[in-house]
């Protein structure tokens, strides 16, 4: 099914900017669109996940055809970082296309992790995380490449580079066009509260002529501050001030010109292979040495000759002053800007059910987000809860706040409110089988402590994981924890059981939850293979997983062609 992506692209009351993404399954021509579309992936496992999704929405006519389409996956071993992949995904590119890829233009997402803030893009991949937009369902993938749609037609050969999981709006006059047509780096600069420029990159501006205000200026960067403290923005002179407000200058994406990737393919073969992670803003753009001696000693020879090889390149800034930054990479911002973010969903005119058969009611239209999912119409959700590529059964109850992510819940079943519940199919020994996987929408899933004897310390839906794991019948010695045992946490523990279909695997992870909420005991069978979140990642079953989304996919469009057929009679 052939689309066109339209979108109210809009950061201010006083214009709307419409952005068209080129036909899709149709052919682009090579000046108007990227010649590479490039994503990373953290393993070769997850590269073969996202190439058969890429593959079957090429197949599906869901992308723009005549460009290629390349997943590079770190190499094994060490974590690399972004940097890291930026740099072995133009060595890539090189030895795939050698000279021919200085009249390239490019586009670099950073897809590789396993969104451990965020686990129901752990299986597919944040880059394929879904958008409440389009019919069939947008995905994070359309929207990057419909959001910088107008810039490879005003940027010399080279690379863009972004990340998966975040959002950049923003509004220029209908006579201007962002350019990328300088060496050396340069990035779009969105103006932000300095709260925000605590946790990003903040820009150090060289003093401009005559001061003035207007949607965007080109200027130029003395000093790039990764993650800077308050007390150093000011002392770095980055503070600015309009209308009474202070913000700074924070990051985004950035370009980079043929002749500094080959400076930096240079630079690969000087380091390469890497045993560190490189952060490709923080070490890239930034123009001192400070945070290297502050690493361990491991790291501060490599992070020395990155700077040594990039002194001297120049850092060029856009600034966006009609802008907006968008972060979507953990489960409260997913819930807040799909759900109760008016600004996001009015910029990007968000929809309350996107691709999907339910019947909201009208207090919930604006505050709730069902994405590709199939909801019997007694269904209820409660405000700021989202549900994708699930199917919901009679007078089932969905809590405020919750994220139910690929599961079948069957007939008057009810999810408490702060849940976080997501079922994947797993393959252990050559069979099919499936795992729910329950946590609260707060729990950190990065926490961990240094042996099982100290799981006390972990805490699920404010229970510590040691009592937990007594009110399911099990003794807290005996537990699991997949991976490395010196760190283990809510991430690697075994606490959920493998069951033979989608259905029963909900409702005893639904049970357990309860067992929690009320205290009582909920024992799980002592034949029940117990695995965890990282374990079951391992061993997913992508084919079993996508058949659920294709299943979902035709039941839609059945009932929508259904529906318009039923239409289409009554007007005639």
């Amino acid at each position: 099914m052939t689309h066109l992506l339209l979108m109210r692209v809009s950061i201010t009351i006083r214009r709307v900017k419409v952005i068209y993404f080129p036909s899709t399954g149709k052919e682009v021509q090579s000046d108007e669109f990227w010649d590479l579309v490039v994503i990373t992936a953290v393993d070769e496992d997850q590269r073969s996940a996202y190439g058969i999704q890429i593959t079957e929405k090429l197949e599906r006519k869901e992308l723009p055809l005549g460009i290629n389409y390349h997943v590079f996956a770190d190499p094994p071993g060490c974590k690399i970082g972004n940097g890291g992949s930026t740099l072995h995904s133009l060595q890539c590119l090189h030895d795939k296309y050698g000279k021919s890829l200085s009249g390239f233009k490019v586009i670099l997402i950073h897809a590789g992790g396993f969104s451990q803030r965020l686990p129901s893009a752990s299986a597919l991949g944040k880059i394929l995380t879904a958008v409440p937009l389009g019919n069939p369902l947008y995905q994070m993938l359309e929207l990057k490449l419909a959001m910088y749609v107008d810039f490879p037609s005003h940027m010399k050969p080279g690379m863009l580079v972004t990340c998966a999981d975040d959002i950049e709006l923003y509004s220029v006059s209908d006579q201007e066009n962002v350019v990328f047509d300088k060496s050396g780096f340069t990035a779009l600069a969105h103006p932000s509260p300095l709260s925000i420029g605590t946790t990003h990159g903040v820009f150090v501006l060289e003093p401009a002529g005559t001061p003035r205000f207007c949607d965007m200026e080109y200027r130029t960067c003395s000093q790039f501050l990764h993650k800077p403290s308050i007390e150093k923005m000011f002392k770095c002179n980055t503070v600015c001030k309009r209308e009474g407000e202070e913000f700074v200058y924070t990051d985004s994406i950035y370009y980079f010109d043929y002749g500094t990737a080959m400076t930096l393919l240079t630079l690969f073969s000087e380091i390469s292979p890497l045993t560190c992670e490189i952060d490709a803003y923080g070490d890239f753009l930034q123009e001192n040495t400070a945070n290297v001696t502050k690493k361990e000693n491991g790291l501060v020879e490599i992070r020395r000759k990155i700077f040594h090889r990039l002194k001297g390149t120049a850092l060029s800034v856009i600034l966006l002053n009609n802008s907006k930054f968008y972060h979507v990479g953990t489960t409260e911002e997913y819930l807040f800007h799909f759900t109760a973010d008016p600004c996001l969903r009015a910029e990007l005119g968000l929809l309350s059910a996107a691709f999907s058969v339910c019947d909201l009611e009208p207090s919930e239209k604006t505050r709730v987000c069902v994405l590709h999912s199939i909801l019997h119409p007694s269904v209820t959700v409660s405000q700021g809860s989202v549900v994708e590529y699930s199917r919901l059964d009679a007078r089932v109850k969905v809590g405020s706040r919750s994220i139910i992510s690929g599961c079948w819940i069957g007939t008057d079943l009810t999810v408490p409110s702060d849940t976080f519940i997501h079922s994947l199919s797993v393959n252990l020994d050559g069979k099919t089988g499936f795992v729910t996987v329950v946590f609260g929408v707060k729990d950190d899933l990065k926490k961990s402590v240094s042996s099982p004897a100290h799981m006390k310390a972990l805490s699920l839906f404010k229970v510590n994981l040691e009592d937990c794991v007594g009110l399911w019948g099990l003794f807290p010695e005996k537990v699991r924890f997949s991976g490395d045992t010196s760190m283990c946490s809510l991430w690697n523990a075994c606490i959920f059981p493998v069951c033979s279909n989608l259905k029963d695997s909900f409702v005893i992870s639904l049970g357990m939850l309860k067992a929690l909420d009320s205290g009582t005991i909920f024992t799980l069978s002592k034949k029940a293979t117990l695995t965890s979140l990282q374990e079951t990642l391992q061993n997913k079953n992508l084919e079993e997983m996508l058949k659920f989304r294709k299943e979902l996919y035709e039941d839609i469009l059945r009932v929508h062609f259904f529906y318009f057929f039923i239409q289409f009679l009554l007007l005639n």
